[in-house]
């Protein structure tokens, strides 16, 4: 008898673009997550360096909030298996 395998999580990334200052994506992600500025300028740096950040993680119906949320704010942001 097999065992089946453990849901998967979600994840929320957040790319890079032209657009936003990385002042505004660090509010933001203060502001939505509640993290600390720390935290938010980490997340921050390695979208604006690496092109991409992954934000958050969960249950597929969580990460399609936060990316909605994120384009609310204007970001480009979507949402993926993690692997």
């Amino acid at each position: 008898m097999s065992v089946p395998a453990p849901d998967t999580p979600w994840v929320t990334i957040v790319h890079n673009d032209p657009v936003n200052l990385m002042s505004y994506v660090v509010y933001v992600f203060q502001t939505y997550f509640g993290y600390s500025k720390d935290k938010a300028r980490k997340l921050m740096l390695d979208v604006h360096h690496k092109g991409r950040a992954v934000v958050s993680s969960g249950s597929r119906e969580e990460m399609e909030r936060d990316v909605q949320a994120m384009h609310g704010y204007g970001l480009w942001a979507t949402l993926q298996h993690d692997r």
